[in-house]
């Protein structure tokens, strides 16, 4: 039940922002004839940018929380026979976090992409 409520909780949170990052002012009368017209090739490459971003920053993310949750759990029972490689075991559970410090610079440079 708590994992349940918690991804409602997240849901709501995340098209809260969503809806606000989505926004837009409203066109001019001129304008507005142009947004009727099919989108420009340009605005498909940006489409495209962004999407590739996201699924770079996405999929480093679930990369990363596996390799985490596995190395925890090994931890935790390694810790639990020797606790003397307690800070070894520190330092292997924070060697994911390169993963998504990649996705994300991967991103930006999508993002910078011309």
């Amino acid at each position: 039940m708590k994992k349940f409520l918690a991804i409602v909780m997240l849901s709501v949170i995340a098209m809260t922002f969503a809806s606000v990052a989505l926004a837009q002012h409203a066109a001019p009368a001129a304008e507005q004839q142009k947004a009727d017209s099919p989108a420009k090739p340009l605005d498909n490459i940006v489409i495209w940018k962004a999407l590739g971003a996201a699924l770079a920053i996405g999929a480093a993310a679930f990369a990363t929380a596996w390799a985490q949750s596995k190395i925890g759990s090994a931890a935790a029972g390694a810790i639990a026979e020797k606790p003397e490689i307690g800070g070894v075991m520190i330092v292997l559970e924070a060697l994911p976090e390169t993963i998504i410090i990649l996705g994300f610079v991967i991103a930006i440079m999508i993002v910078g992409m011309k």
